[in-house]
Parts: C-alpha cells; sequence; structure tokens
C-alpha cells in the first residue's frame, strides 16, 4: 500500500510540472519543524533558508497563477543565517512569493540566542560564561535584557563629560579636505582620566571614547593615555575641518571593567566572562538575556541586467529581533546620519517588494535600507524600535551615472519608528539620500537624538536626483533630547525641485547647542514647497532656511518656539524663498533671528502674534517700518483665536481673522498612525518620557 501511495504520488508530481498551473501552493514553518521535512502542514520545515529552497524547487517545476507561501507558525526561531534572496526566489506580479506568519499568530524570527548559565558573584552582580567569546573570538556589543536593550558599561553612567583640549598632529594630509592620517589628543574630565590611569591591554583593546560633536558622533578607540596631561590619544582619519571635535564638544567612555557600576549595567570579557548587574526587582528567575550572532535579518540581493532583479515579494506579519552591531578596531569616523551604518534589512537591484505589518526591534544598525537601484516597494504598518541607528533609508548617497540605478518609488507608510540611536545617536528616523518620487507618510516618529525626516545628499547647487518626494501627515516630535545639534523635524538638502513637505505635526526638537529645528532648509535646499505643517516647541526656530532658493513655505502655524520663530543664515541674491498666509504665535523668545530681515524673500498676508505684547519688533524695526520696506504689507499682528493653544489645541474658535490672509484650516490631527484602535494606542509617547524631556528644556531654558 505504501508502494502504492508513493508511485501515485510520483504521477501526480510529473503531470503537474511542465506548463501545468497550480493555484497556490503553501510552504510550512514551525519552530518544532526539520528541515528534512517536505514543508507541508504535517511535516513544517525549520528555517527560513530550507523553506526559500523548497520554493526555488517548486518554481523550477511548476508554474502559479496565485501566491507561493511561506508560513511560519507561531513561536520562536533562530536564525543562524540571514535569509538571503536572489533573482531566482523572485515571484511574479500574478504569483508573488510570499513570506508571513500565520494567521492569528505571533512568528518572531530571532538572529541572536539566549543566554543562560548565570551565577550570583554578589547580591548586585551576576555573571555567566560565554564559551564562544572564549574559545572563538565571538565578542558582541549589545545586550538585550528581558528583551530590552541593556547598558554597556560606561562613564559618566548618565548624561557627558566635556572635552578640555583638542590637539592634533597630521602624519598624512593626502588631497581632501581632511587629513588621511592624523594622532588626535584629547584632554579628559580628571574623574576619568584616573580611570585610564589603571587600564589594561584589554582595556586599550576594546573601550570606547564617544564624542558628541555638532551633528555627529566620532567612535574610537584608545591608543594611548597621557598621565601628566589628563589626556587620551587617539588615531585614524583627521578630523573634518566643518565639523572638528573641540572644546564645546562632549564625550563618554564605555566598556570597561571599572565602568561597571550601575544597575542595568553590563561587561563582557574577553575569557568569555559576562557579567551583569542587576535592576531592582530583576531575578534568576525572572530575567532573559539574548546575545546577537547575526548582524542582518534579510538580504534582497539583485543584480543589474534583464531579469535579474529580485521582485514580487511580500513579508506579511512577522517579528525580527536581536541583531548587533561590531565595532571596527579603528572606530567609526564621523558621518552625518550615520550614513554608512548598514541596515538589517537590505534591499539592491529590488522591485515590487513589500514588508507589510512586522516588528523590527533590537538592532544594532538601521532597520531597513532600500540601497540601489530599488523601485515600487513599501514599508506599510511596521513597528521598529529599540534601533542600534536609524529607521529606513532610501537610495545612495553617490549617484550612479545610468538613472536606471537611482532608487525611485519607494513608500513608508502608517509606520512607528522610536527609541532609536543607541550605537549611532546621529542617526536619522527616514532619510531619503540620492533617490525620487518617494513617499513618507503617515507615519509616528519620536524618541531620536537627530533629525526626524532627511531629504536629500547634495550640497549646495549642483545637480541632484532627488526630486518630487512628498513627506506627509507624520507625526515628528520629542527629537535631540539636548544631545545633538542641527537637527530639524524635516531637513532638507540640495535640489529637490517637485517635493512637498505638508500636513506634518511637528514638535518638541531640542538640541545640545544650535540648531533644534522644526523645518530646516540646509545647505542648496531648492523647489521646496512646505505647507500645512504644525510646528511647535523647537529650540532655535520653527523654521529655518541656511541658504537656498525659490521654496515656497505657506500656510503653516509656527508656535511657541524657545529662542525665536524664524531663521535664516546665508544672504544670497537671488529670491531665498516666499513666506506667505503663515500665522507664528509666540509668548517667548524673538520673532526673527539670525537674518530674516536681511534675506531676499516674499512675505506677506502672514499673522504675527505675541501674547506678550503687540508692540511686535521685526528684528530691530517695529512692524511700520518692516512694512514699508515691502515686507508683510498686507500681513497682520492680531490674535488668531486658537481654541486653546496653551494646551497645544490649534483649532480655531473663529476664522473671522485667518479669513483675512486666505489661511486654509487643516487638520493637523490627522498627522500619524492610522487604522486599528489598538495600533494607534501603540504609537501614544509614554508620559514618562515626555515628563523626561520636559525636564531637560526647563533645565536648560532657566
Amino acid at each position: 500500500m505504501i508502494k502504492m501511495k508513493t508511485f501515485l504520488s510520483l504521477i501526480l508530481a510529473i503531470t503537474l510540472s511542465g506548463n501545468s498551473f497550480l493555484s497556490g501552493q503553501k510552504i510550512y514553518l514551525s519552530p518544532a519543524g526539520d528541515d528534512s521535512n517536505p514543508g507541508n502542514s504535517a511535516m513544517p520545515l525549520a528555517t527560513l533558508a530550507a523553506a526559500r529552497d523548497k520554493a526555488r524547487e517548486l518554481r523550477e517545476t511548476m508554474k502559479f497563477d496565485e501566491a507561493l507561501e511561506i508560513i511560519a507558525a507561531g513561536g520562536e526561531y533562530f536564525m543562524m543565517q540571514p535569509l538571503v534572496l536572489t533573482a531566482e526566489d523572485s515571484g511574479t506580479e500574478k504569483s508573488p512569493l510570499i513570506i508571513r506568519a500565520a494567521q492569528g499568530e505571533k512568528a518572531i524570527l530571532r538572529g541572536g540566542e539566549p543566554v543562560e548559565g548565570w551565577e550570583i558573584v554578589s547580591p548586585n552582580l551576576w555573571r555567566a560564561f560565554i564559551p564562544q567569546v572564549a574559545h572563538y573570538n565571538s565578542y558582541f556589543e549589545q545586550l538585550y535584557v528581558n528583551r530590552e536593550r541593556s547598558i554597556r558599561a560606561r562613564t559618566p553612567n548618565e548624561g557627558f563629560s566635556q572635552v578640555s583640549l583638542v590637539e592634533e598632529t597630521v602624519l598624512e594630509k593626502g588631497t581632501g579636505r581632511a587629513p588621511e592620517l592624523a594622532v588626535q589628543k584629547i584632554g579628559l574630565d580628571p574623574a576619568d582620566a584616573k580611570y585610564l590611569e589603571s587600564f589594561t591591554g584589554e582595556d586599550f583593546r576594546d573601550a570606547l571614547i564617544i564624542f558628541y560633536h555638532n551633528w555627529d558622533n566620532t567612535r574610537k578607540r584608545i591608543t594611548g593615555f597621557s598621565r601628566d596631561s589628563s589626556s587620551v590619544y587617539t588615531v585614524g582619519e583627521g578630523m573634518k575641518p566643518w565639523n572638528p571635535v573641540n572644546a564645546k564638544s562632549r564625550y563618554l567612555i564605555e566598556n570597561f571593567r571599572q565602568a561597571l557600576d550601575a544597575p542595568g549595567e553590563w561587561f563582557l570579557e574577553r575569557s568569555g566572562y559576562l557579567y551583569y548587574i542587576p535592576r531592582e526587582g530583576e531575578t534568576l528567575a525572572n530575567t532573559t538575556f539574548h546575545i546577537p550572532v547575526l548582524k542582518e535579518f534579510v538580504v534582497l540581493r539583485g543584480e543589474a541586467g534583464e531579469g535579474k532583479k529580485v521582485e514580487n515579494i511580500r513579508f506579511e506579519n512577522l517579528t525580527f529581533e536581536v541583531a548587533g552591531y561590531l565595532t571596527p578596531s579603528d572606530g567609526n569616523e564621523p558621518a552625518q546620519a550615520a550614513a554608512p551604518v548598514d541596515a538589517v534589512i537590505t534591499a539592491d537591484y529590488a522591485r515590487n517588494i513589500a514588508f507589510d505589518n512586522c516588528e523590527i526591534a533590537h538592532t544594532g544598525t538601521y532597520a531597513f535600507w532600500f540601497r540601489r537601484a530599488c523601485s515600487n516597494c513599501t514599508v506599510t504598518r511596521c513597528y521598529m524600535h529599540d534601533l542600534g541607528a536609524g529607521g529606513i533609508k532610501i537610495g545612495e548617497t553617490v549617484i550612479r551615472p545610468d538613472e536606471r540605478e537611482i532608487t525611485n518609488h519607494i513608500t513608508v507608510d502608517n509606520n512607528i519608528i522610536r527609541n532609536a540611536g543607541h550605537v549611532f545617536p546621529c542617526a536619522v528616523g527616514v532619510i531619503i539620500f540620492n533617490a525620487s518620487d518617494n513617499k513618507i507618510t503617515h507615519n509616528e516618529i519620536a524618541d531620536l537624538r537627530y533629525t526626524g525626516i532627511s531629504v536629500g545628499w547634495v550640497w549646495g547647487y549642483a545637480h541632484s536626483p532627488t526630486k518630487r518626494n512628498e513627506i506627509s501627515y507624520n507625526h515628528i516630535h520629542h527629537l535631540g533630547w539636548g544631545e545633538l545639534c542641527d537637527m530639524g523635524g524635516v531637513y532638507t538638502l540640495g535640489a529637490s525641485e517637485g517635493t512637498v513637505v505638508s500636513n506634518n505635526h511637528i514638535h518638541h526638537v531640542y538640541s545640545f547647542d544650535y540648531g533644534g529645528w522644526g523645518l530646516y532648509t540646509d545647505e542648496g535646499s531648492y523647489g521646496i514647497t512646505m505647507e500645512n505643517n504644525l510646528v511647535y516647541l523647537c529650540k532655535n526656530s520653527g523654521f529655518h532656511q541656511h541658504y537656498g532658493k525659490e521654496n515656497i513655505i505657506r500656510n503653516n502655524i509656527f508656535a511657541f518656539n524657545i529662542r525665536s520663530q524664524l531663521q535664516a543664515t546665508r544672504i544670497e541674491e537671488h529670491r531665498s524663498l516666499s513666506f506667505t498666509r503663515n500665522i507664528i504665535f509666540t509668548d517667548r523668545g524673538t520673532l526673527l533671528s539670525s537674518n530674516w530681515h536681511k534675506f531676499n524673500l516674499l512675505t506677506d498676508y502672514n499673522i504675527y502674534w505675541d501674547t506678550r505684547t503687540k508692540d511686535i519688533k521685526f528684528a530691530d524695526q517695529d512692524f511700520s517700518t518692516w512694512k514699508k520696506e515691502g515686507k508683510d504689507i498686507h500681513s497682520l499682528i492680531a490674535d488668531p483665536m486658537f481654541v486653546d493653544p496653551g494646551k497645544f489645541d490649534f483649532n480655531f474658535r473663529r476664522s473671522s481673522v485667518i479669513r483675512r490672509i486666505g489661511f486654509v484650516p487643516f487638520d493637523w490631527t490627522q498627522a500619524g498612525v492610522y487604522g486599528a484602535e489598538e495600533w494607534k494606542k501603540l504609537a501614544r509617547f509614554d508620559p514618562e518620557l515626555e515628563l523626561r524631556f520636559n525636564n531637560i528644556i526647563a533645565e536648560r531654558e532657566k
């Protein structure tokens, strides 16, 4: 009987091969599966790699007119290797490859493994032995405790120390703007220098000194130490002349044994012993530990040429968590937006790729990067959190001569991106490098140390392929935390004709020194329309243009920004921007700062209101003098009649005033995520974090 069944199965397989079509095929995965199984529901496979290979076999022998699905049962899967997909794995428009969790179940694909065998060294110290570290040098730099990132031993435990001096000796100048090789001598706080006096060789090998300077971070190994001057030496590329480490910079030192002194901190010895100081309430019984093994989860690796793209693949309802980052031996040189940093999901030469309702968490790098020659890809309703860098990168930092290799038409809609920048604080929520026709809409972006959304990667007025991008209906807030500078809720660079930034709700952007802005058109920003945005409680101003041309800023609300409301820097002969039908409402700071009053701009049909006075100063001029210079001829100093601005309710009690300037009300409450109430509830900001942020502002603005 068994032989007859086998024979019939063989006949069926032959019949279904060739040119016949199947209505669909399902391949099953289970944590209890086995890769030697056939992959049906009764005998599932165990790994994504095996399921991918099974899908390849089916594509080779059969044709489908419906989706080919890989279905993962609920549970936890340890990924021993990234899932690599090539053109060989592509689906078709009629028959995409879908990789998803079983209906109503949660499949967790984990790039790390648990740490067990803990022992209590003392009431406030635990340790575990990690054999692969001791025997195979499998070092790691992230530890996740109870599914949250733990703190690698550091000093100071909170905040930063101040650089006292910086000297650089150039060893090899090279031909670039920054020296190719140099030694830096950095003066330390005396309290930190005492730690260095007892550094071991292993400490010098593994400790990192991390500098915060303007918009960048530099992460360096400590090459040497001078007790006499309380200074450390670092070696590598020369400092960037546009943003060097200087006496305004701050630093912390992490990953040495003496710094292990606070609950929640951990330290890994090269001997293989992992030490951890438990937090209050943590016990060996109720605490789990995971360490990263992989640095990435999914690689979509197409190639140039006809039929070599990877395409028509969907990922649905999957959780990817625990991935790491290892610092190179020479550290990390500063890079705006952490631009060179990889992602845990990367696509090149990819088309029609979709990630829907997925979770990306506990990473050492960015979550997604649609890098080279990607098009028509989507990330929707995904939850990205506890990230080593930022959320999503689109395009490349180089401009390909072949326009077909410029990434385009990427949609990032209805996602939550927050709690990021843990390894690279200068990372961005969503950044578009050299890419066109992308849509970044209805996202919740919060709790980053730098910019929310960045668009463009050309400085000045040179050619840029970054055109017609849409940045709309995003809720961007609680950025900066007083740690870096020169950030914006939405930040733009270079020529971006056709780009629209509209209907965003931006607030609570607070920098360390200069540059906490809501809307920020930086070097050479050109051809951008910013309208219907609500911006409030940003440190330096609600809107700032460094320099650019022919930008349109209209029908926005700028309120309660701390130092000033409007700012402009570089004066140029051409018209820099038009500023019309905006409402500026304040009770603090100045109305204008830097060179707004000297700019070549069209400004008219605006409403200005300061609750402290009706005698508003436009730089050093009163309103009548300002108007005589041709500025704001039809503008008003008037209360716009907000419902309750003190509680950030910017709806209107009456519309009689705003009608006089042609202001069109917009619904700022539509910014952010949409859909099920549970999803919108998940997006709400933690009240404790909100209180911490407000306390930072209150302390700094005394």
